[in-house]
């Protein structure tokens, strides 16, 4: 549980995890030896595809034996940095049926544990964590965002910049926004034989998409502020 006195400024490991599934289209079914790759899986989300179940709920008397699964998710920014790859999850388990979209059954896992993958490192997340845990309201919309702008707002990128401490340091050929969720704005900062990624946060976090935009513009106006203040005292 987080503190309450402590400003939250990034997402949990839960909450990537379910932002992941939520805004997944594909991901790999990895069962008795075979790898198969599912695509835009029904018009649906993994999340809205998959059940997750504890044993209890998912084990009726007489059912007969398990599929053992390894389901595989990767995330990619969606903004041309380098090293694309932001995460990979993996949930294990066991499902009722070989894994298929005509199956419903298939659908309905009994959860073994989720594991995330990224800069951070390799984090174990529990089904108890994951249900109480949300999908980031922007989950859907952050690459359509941040696409958006880099292609249409790009003079606004190193504005933001001005936020980051410490100070970028010498030597960096440019600056990427590389990941947008509910807690802020995250650039990705190369060099030219190395990155640093730096997040800016929100005062507030976003509870609903309609707020991004307000967010993003109390940001750039921050910054305009921080350079208005740099140049009066320089």
């Amino acid at each position: 549980m987080r503190p309450f006195s402590a400003r939250v400024t990034r997402p949990t490991p839960a909450e990537r995890v379910q932002s992941i599934l939520y805004a997944a289209q594909s991901m790999t079914v990895v069962s008795d030896g075979s790898h198969a790759e599912v695509h835009r899986l029904d018009n649906a989300s993994a999340r809205g595809r998959l059940h997750l179940h504890t044993p209890a709920e998912i084990a009726p008397a007489g059912a007969g034996p398990r599929v053992p699964v390894r389901l595989e998710f990767t995330d990619i920014a969606p903004t041309a940095v380098r090293d694309r790859l932001r995460a990979r999850v993996t949930l294990t388990g066991l499902l009722a049926d070989p894994y298929s979209n005509e199956s419903p059954r298939s659908a309905c896992m009994e959860f073994g544990q989720a594991v995330i993958e990224d800069g951070e490192g390799r984090r174990f997340v529990t089904l108890d964590e994951l249900q109480a845990a949300g999908p980031d309201p922007m989950a859907t919309s952050e690459a359509s965002m941040l696409t958006h702008l880099v292609d249409s707002h790009e003079e606004l990128v190193p504005l933001l910049v001005r936020l980051v401490r410490p100070r970028p340091a010498r030597g960096m050929i440019r600056a990427v926004p590389l990941a947008m969720d509910r807690y802020g704005v995250t650039l990705r900062l190369e060099y030219p034989t190395a990155h640093r990624d730096v997040r800016l946060p929100f005062a507030t976090p976003v509870s609903d998409i309609d707020q991004a935009g307000p967010r993003i513009r109390a940001l750039l106006d921050t910054a305009r502020r921080v350079s208005h203040h740099s140049r009066l005292f320089a």
